[in-house]
C-alpha cells in the first residue's frame, strides 16, 4: 500500500509515542496490515474533504450478485479485527456510510461542518436485518430509534451526546490525542484484543452470516410478504366500508 502522509503521535503517559501512517486504499488492506505490520491502530476516512462516505449505490447493490455477503462480511471484519478501529469520520456519514463506521470500534464526529444519518425512511429503503442489528447492538435504544424513525441528522456534539460517536474531529491532531489518551496502541499487544471482541458482538456476528443472515432474510421478506397481502386486504375492506357508510348517508 501506498503512503499519503504520516503524523507524529506525541507521547502520553508510559506511551512514548509513535507514528501514524495514511496509506492509498488497497485490496486485502486489513489483511496486509494484521499480518504485515506491528499491531496498533487502525484508523479510517476518506480523501473527499466533505464526506466520509454518502452510503451505498442502491442500484449497484441490488444488480450485483453477492454484493450484500460481501458487505457484511467486511462489517464482521471490523467487528472482530485484532486492533482498535477507529472511523475518523472527516465529513457526512449518511446511512452505509454510517453503518461502516459503526461497525468499527470508536468514530469520531465532524465538526464544525457534517452531519451523521441513517436517512433511509426519507427515501423509502426498508433496513435489512443485519443493518437494524448493527445500530441496535451499538447505540443506546432512544438513538436507534432517532436514527431509524426520525432519519435525524446529528451533529457532532449532538452524535457524541447520544453515543454515537466517542468525540469530534475537527483537526488531525484530534485523532492522535483520541488515541493517546486512551493508549489505544497498545490494546492489541497481548493478542487477545480480536477474540474479545468476536464474543462481545457474537450474536450480532451471527446475524452477519449464514445460516443466521439466511433465516434473518427469509423470516424479513416472509414479514414483508405478509404485510402486503395484509395492506391489499385493507384497502378493499376500507373501500366497501366507505360504500356502506355513503349509502347510509
Amino acid at each position: 500500500m501506498s503512503q499519503l502522509f504520516a503524523l507524529t503521535i506525541p507521547p502520553h503517559a508510559a506511551y512514548p509515542g509513535g507514528t501514524l501512517a495514511c496509506t492509498e486504499p488497497a485490496p486485502a488492506a486489513l489483511d496486509i496490515i494484521e499480518f504485515g505490520y506491528p499491531h496498533g491502530v487502525v484508523a479510517t476516512t476518506s480523501g473527499i474533504p466533505k464526506f466520509y462516505s454518502n452510503g451505498l449505490d442502491l442500484e449497484h447493490a441490488v444488480a450485483t450478485d453477492g454484493f450484500w455477503a460481501l458487505l457484511y462480511s467486511v462489517w464482521r471484519r471490523f467487528l472482530s479485527y485484532p486492533m482498535p478501529t477507529v472511523a475518523l469520520i472527516n465529513g457526512h456519514a449518511f446511512a452505509g456510510g454510517l453503518m461502516l463506521a459503526t461497525a468499527q470500534d470508536y468514530r469520531l464526529a465532524p465538526s464544525p461542518r457534517g452531519f451523521v444519518c441513517v436517512n433511509e425512511l426519507l427515501f423509502g429503503a426498508p433496513l435489512k436485518p443485519p443493518m437494524s442489528a448493527l445500530f441496535r447492538t451499538k447505540f443506546p435504544a432512544i438513538t436507534y430509534r432517532n436514527l431509524v424513525l426520525e432519519a435525524r441528522r446529528f451533529t457532532a456534539p449532538e452524535a457524541v451526546a447520544a453515543g454515537i460517536a466517542d468525540g469530534i474531529y475537527e483537526k488531525p491532531e484530534d485523532l492522535l490525542t483520541f488515541v493517546a489518551e486512551r493508549d489505544l496502541v497498545t490494546k492489541a499487544k497481548t493478542g487477545v484484543y480480536g477474540v474479545l471482541k468476536a464474543e462481545m458482538y457474537h450474536d450480532l456476528i451471527n446475524y452477519l452470516k449464514s445460516p443466521g443472515l439466511d433465516a434473518h432474510d427469509a423470516r424479513f421478506d416472509e414479514t414483508q410478504a405478509l404485510d402486503s397481502e395484509r395492506q391489499e386486504f385493507g384497502k378493499v375492506w376500507y373501500e366497501q366500508w366507505l360504500k356502506e357508510t355513503k349509502a347510509k348517508l
